[in-house]
């Protein structure tokens, strides 16, 4: 398979490459991304504070997480989209706009209630962003090394927010408040439109003949089949998490996400100008990258999500400790998918570095299968999430390069929505099927011994079951990976022949 290595260099869009500061283009769009992960992880820790504060109850404090989580995972598709439509650049600034007046409703917000409808508007907000960002990303560097390196960066600073997210949560709760998460976004926001404007090349008119994205109608039916059905999915999975995937509240919608994307489907089949057009999926290696990045998506999800409370319930680390437990491996993911990644392709091929970023996910992954009650951070933790984040960081820029590869510049918007909306629905996916597979071996263990049903609240006994269910979760997710390298091999293989 080809790295795209040969292809040139220079500005895709607007002026030439001597005459634009592309390095701080990609800087601005980076801090954008950023900003969107940054928010997606700094409300966690925070959570506990705000049920004080305005006592909400525990099944309405998961809508400060859901509330973000579903709207931007449903709108992701459609914000591409809309974006190819509009302009990309425009579509970026007016959706960081957008984000920063919701992010001030947040910060503002005097019940829950007014909190929770400011976290649906802001995952509003970010699903017309993140799409963008990628975008704006292959706008500015065409199919080469420059993107390679670029979308390293780009990967980089995911990574970075997600994590940062976590310890500025800690900090700014402890010492200033938690309306403080919210209401950092705003001036960093203005100052980021204004340098915008200036930095970033206006939107260029589409070509004719094959790149008519720009030229085509929304897909109205499609447009809101798909969006419903991915909000289906994600409140489905949410609620099947909470309260069994026996409930209604969880059969139903899961239901109607599969009738919902069976008629999305056949109405793509029908329309002259389709939401997600044919061409765009009918790369190969797009395809692979794509579903890639959903398997590796539901793993990591639940790789941070338990060591993280592995962390706190069994080490007894406080949030902020738990935080900058886990910023090795955010450095890791950086540094790897800034400096390495693009080398290894270079070398390699995009396919092997695939490959061997799945295998040392799963080597973490496994490594994380042996945490015990009696563990440490050194020795149990440390290993495994570096070895995890090492592959991470050989992943998702080689994905995102495959993923962008050959698309034209009328459909970027839209192939930077299917690779977010494939990442961000693996996450939901793999946080529900983790969690539900941790919590019945939990309970199964606690029935063995006899324990009280409420854990986490001291006790070896205690513990011994929690960190069974946390084992059992990343022996599923090893089971993935392998699962997912098989299939990648399979690819490299056929695509030899």
């Amino acid at each position: 398979m080809s790295s795209g290595t040969g292809e040139r260099d220079d500005v895709a869009v607007g002026a030439p490459a001597a005459t634009r500061p592309l390095g701080l283009a990609l800087f601005l769009v980076s801090t954008a991304q950023f900003l969107l992960q940054l928010d997606f992880s700094i409300v966690n820790v925070a959570l506990a504070t705000i049920q004080r504060e305005f006592g909400v109850s525990a099944a309405d404090l998961q809508w400060i997480v859901t509330g973000y989580a579903l709207p931007f995972g449903a709108l992701l598709l459609l914000g591409g989209r809309v974006g190819d439509l509009t302009g990309h650049r425009r579509l970026l600034m007016s959706g960081l706009a957008l984000f920063g007046v919701t992010s001030l409703a947040a910060g503002l917000a005097r019940d829950a209630g007014l909190l929770i409808g400011a976290r649906f508007a802001q995952g509003a907000c970010a699903a017309l962003v993140a799409p963008m960002t990628l975008a704006a990303v292959t706008d500015l560097y065409p199919d080469g090394p420059g993107r390679a390196r670029a979308l390293g960066i780009y990967q980089g600073a995911t990574a970075a927010g997600a994590t940062t997210g976590i310890v500025l949560g800690g900090i700014l709760t402890s010492f200033v408040g938690w309306r403080a998460i919210f209401l950092v976004n705003p001036p960093a926001i203005v100052i980021l439109l204004l340098a915008m404007r200036r930095l970033l090349p206006k939107d260029a008119r589409h070509a004719t003949g094959p790149d008519r994205g720009a030229r085509g109608r929304l897909d109205v039916a499609g447009a809101i089949l798909v969006t419903a059905s991915v909000a289906a999915l994600i409140f489905g999975l949410s609620q099947g998490q909470q309260r069994g995937f026996a409930s209604p509240l969880a059969l139903v919608p899961l239901a109607a996400a599969v009738a919902g994307g069976a008629a999305f489907v056949l109405v793509e089949r029908r329309v002259a100008a389709p939401m997600v057009p044919l061409a765009v999926l009918t790369d190969r290696a797009r395809r692979v990258a794509l579903a890639v990045t959903f398997t590796v998506g539901a793993v990591v999800v639940g790789y941070v999500y338990f060591v993280t409370l592995y962390m706190q319930k069994v080490l007894g680390f406080s949030p902020l400790e738990a935080g900058l437990g886990l910023l090795p491996a955010t450095l890791t993911v950086m540094v790897t998918a800034m400096l390495l990644a693009r080398r290894a392709v270079a070398r390699f091929g995009a396919g092997a570095v695939l490959a061997a970023g799945l295998v040392s996910i799963g080597l973490g992954q496994a490594w994380l299968t042996q945490l015990s009650v009696s563990g440490s951070y050194l020795v149990n933790v440390l290993p495994g999430v570096w070895l995890t984040a090492f592959g991470m960081g050989r992943l998702f820029p080689t994905a995102s390069v495959l993923a962008t590869a050959r698309v034209p510049s009328g459909d970027r918007g839209l192939a930077g929505g299917l690779y977010a909306a494939s990442q961000q629905v693996g996450m939901a996916v793999g946080l529900a099927v983790l969690a539900t597979i941790a919590a019945a071996r939990t309970r199964a263990a606690t029935a063995a011994v006899h324990l009280p049903a409420v854990l986490g609240t001291g006790g070896s006994a205690a513990n011994t079951a929690l960190v069974s269910g946390y084992r059992l979760s990343y022996l599923v997710s090893t089971a993935i990976v392998a699962a997912a390298l098989v299939a990648t091999l399979l690819f490299l293989r056929t695509a030899r022949n």
